[in-house]
């Protein structure tokens, strides 16, 4: 690519932003909300001048190559974004372009290898991959495609290469997916654990089997600037390497990829999305609450938003069963004889016989999340332990446990946690079975002192690095009509589903009906981590956000399905609502209406 002419220009004319905000105050259409990378500066197409090269924030460079108009951030010299001119000043003035552009030529993929998108970025390959017949299949995180793959250029990069601590290589190591069927929009993937890999970029988050990739997404995925294993922390010796995980990358590696996206395509990018679980949802919090200029849509799933807080949880409760727990001959719990498959079913029928017919009908789902009053002293043996009923220690730990960790003065340290069905499940249930757990064996402590270790927490600067509990003004994401999705599975046995809705709730509070009117948080009942379970999830909450973005179609009620039978569906309400049984065929969604609780609402105050 030749540099064609470089301008940096003060504007003479008004900023886009200025002008959307006056044409949505009057009433325009869909067409006339530009994508946050639009909102930036005015653009010209070269024979038209190069007068208007500014914005709010101070001087860009303009750089044209070969037609191709690319803004630089000024940070890191990567590229911010990529627009054709006319396209540009379409997109701007809410003008559609006259017709989509033939899809790249066959020998564009490889001709990306060795092109400059900034400053530390290589491209390492840039190869052609077929498509892939539809197929039912399960990927490596859990997530189901059942859609045909497309025909895309698959384009592989680093970004700031670098030896880091103790002479280890680090940077931001990607995956781009450029469909030749481009739909002109781009997602970032998130993704899961401590990251270390670069998962396949397809977009299968809350897609219901059909990933943004086979939409006509252009799909990028990263492995946040270190490799390793999913729960290996050794990177965080590195200060770069932290900073990335912690937030720098969700930034850094959307950049690239617009730009490598734009310049292959040689249009600009009509909307931009995320969507991700677990660690994924965290970074998609960052990236409204950070970043708030880079996407249109953000699906947040399951956020690892303060993982020290729910590690902190988890030992507590851990250590509640403990103590309840008889005694082997060294003195130590022997979790397998505190909670027998006995146990657990009667925990189970005591859940369901207080909890599952407030939605109207007993199907084994506790659909009113916000009511559920399950109370464990009501199992308690009258006498001896046998089975059908549980022991005093029993039921003191529960108690405790789901009432969630306080410190000496009473101040909550964790959100309480949701009794579902799925917290007996094993070994991915919340309450312990003594199997390991994804960081190593179950602990066999029977004291804790949570004063001394929140204050630890509270100053460990790694682990508040990460979170993402706190910040809720997210005025400028919603001020250029930014929308998210929430979900959280209620059996959730990793992060407690009333977190997420505490976060829910400060940031309303906060925003007022900007973000009330602008997101929208669902319960799954019976979902564990992200999915699973007894549980309705397989549901399309891509589909809703591209609606609802592009359309201006607000969700309510999503349809979700059971894996199996997969003709099963129901529906999925905004928290606290939930699907009230109104009658017929009890296998079919619309059997069911999103109904508001009376009284009290679960996790609220949280």
């Amino acid at each position: 690519m030749s540099i064609d002419y470089i301008s940096s220009r003060p504007s003479m004319g008004p900023p886009v932003r200025s002008r959307f905000r006056a044409a949505h105050r009057n009433g325009g259409g869909r067409l006339a909300r530009p994508s946050p990378h639009h909102s930036i500066a005015s653009f010209r197409a070269p024979d038209q001048g190069s007068r208007t090269r500014s914005t709010r924030r101070g001087r860009r460079s303009i750089i044209v190559k070969n037609g191709v108009i690319i803004m630089r951030t000024g940070k890191a010299d990567l590229l911010a974004t990529v627009l054709t001119a006319a396209a540009g000043l379409a997109a701007a003035s809410g003008v559609a372009a006259a017709a989509e552009p033939p899809p790249p030529a066959a020998d564009a993929c490889a001709s990306l290898q060795g092109q400059p998108f900034g400053k530390g970025v290589a491209i390492l390959s840039a190869k052609r991959v077929a498509a892939v017949a539809p197929r039912d299949q399960v990927n490596a995180h859990g997530w189901r495609i059942s859609s045909a793959i497309p025909a895309h250029c698959r384009v592989d990069g680093i970004i700031g290469a670098r030896k880091g601590a103790g002479g280890k290589d680090y940077g931001i190591r990607f995956s781009l997916a450029l469909p030749d069927a481009w739909a002109g929009r781009f997602l970032l993937q998130g993704g899961g654990g401590l990251n270390g890999s670069v998962l396949d970029p397809v977009g299968p988050v809350a897609a219901d089997g059909r990933p943004a990739l086979a939409r006509g997404f252009a799909v990028i995925s990263h492995d946040s600037g270190h490799e390793g294993a999913v729960f290996d922390g050794t990177f965080m010796v590195d200060q770069r390497a932290a900073l990335d995980f912690a937030e720098a990358s969700v930034e850094t590696a959307t950049q690239v990829g617009k730009a490598i996206t734009g310049a292959y395509y040689a249009r600009p990018i009509a909307h931009s999305y995320m969507a991700g679980c677990s660690t994924g949802g965290r970074e998609a919090m960052l990236a409204f609450q950070r970043y708030p200029e880079l996407f249109d849509g953000i699906i947040v799933g399951a956020p690892a938003m303060r993982t020290g807080d729910s590690n902190l949880a988890i030992a507590y409760t851990q250590v509640l069963f403990n103590q309840a727990a008889p005694k082997g001959p060294d003195g130590k719990p022997v979790m397998a004889q505190l909670l027998t498959a006995a146990d657990r079913k009667t925990v189970l029928d005591g859940m369901l016989a207080q909890c599952d017919g407030i939605d109207g009908l007993k199907d084994g789902i506790i659909e009113n999340v916000a009511q559920c009053r399950f109370d464990p002293a009501k199992l308690q043996c009258a006498g001896a332990k046998t089975d059908g009923c549980l022991s005093a220690g029993q039921v003191r730990a529960m108690t405790l446990a789901f009432a969630g960790p306080k410190d000496k003065a009473g101040y909550p340290i964790y959100a309480p946690v949701p009794y579902d069905t799925g917290i007996v499940a094993t070994p991915m249930g919340y309450l312990p079975s003594g199997a390991p757990g994804p960081f190593g064996p179950a602990s066999d402590a029977t004291e804790i002192d949570l004063d001394a270790r929140i204050h630890e927490l509270r100053n460990n600067a790694s682990q508040r690095l990460t979170d993402t509990n706190y910040w809720t003004n997210l005025n400028t994401y919603l001020d250029h009509c930014g929308k998210i999705l929430f979900f959280h599975g209620v059996s959730d046995f990793w992060f407690s589903a009333f977190a997420t809705w505490d976060y829910y709730e400060r940031a309303a509070k906060a925003n007022g009906k900007a973000f009330t009117d602008a997101s929208r948080f669902y319960m799954v009942p019976g979902m564990l981590h992200c999915q699973g379970g007894n549980a309705f999830d397989q549901f399309d909450m891509l589909g809703a956000i591209v609606d609802w973005v592009e359309q201006g179609k607000a969700p309510e009620a999503i349809t979700a399905a059971r894996r199996a039978p997969a003709k099963e569906t129901r529906p999925l309400c905004p928290y606290p609502a939930y699907p009230r049984y109104r009658g017929g065929d009890a296998k079919q969604a619309g059997a069911f209406t999103c109904t508001q609780p009376e009284g009290a609402v679960n996790g609220s105050g949280g």
